[in-house]
């Protein structure tokens, strides 16, 4: 019993080491959070009716949690792959 014990730690360590984020990841990330906190400062500068709250905000918002923080997430750089090997 101990044996699956062992060898699922091992494998949830690999994992660990496979989702890694290196300098590259963090830049994006808060490239991401700017982008984000620019589209709400966009979305309250604007009055309530105007082009920059109804729709420059929330494409902006869109991009910023729906594009560019799940990019920095799964963004992996091939020479840290081929190092690793």
């Amino acid at each position: 019993m101990n044996k699956i014990f062992k060898k699922n730690s091992d494998s949830s360590s690999e994992l660990f080491n496979y989702w890694s984020l290196s300098k590259k990841n963090y830049i994006i990330f808060f490239t991401g959070l700017i982008f984000i906190i620019l589209g709400y400062i966009v979305m309250a500068t604007g009055s309530v009716n105007s082009f920059q709250s109804l729709t420059l905000a929330p494409i902006m918002l869109f991009v910023g949690y729906i594009i560019i923080i799940p990019i920095s997430i799964l963004y992996r750089d091939n020479n840290v792959n081929k190092n690793k090997n």
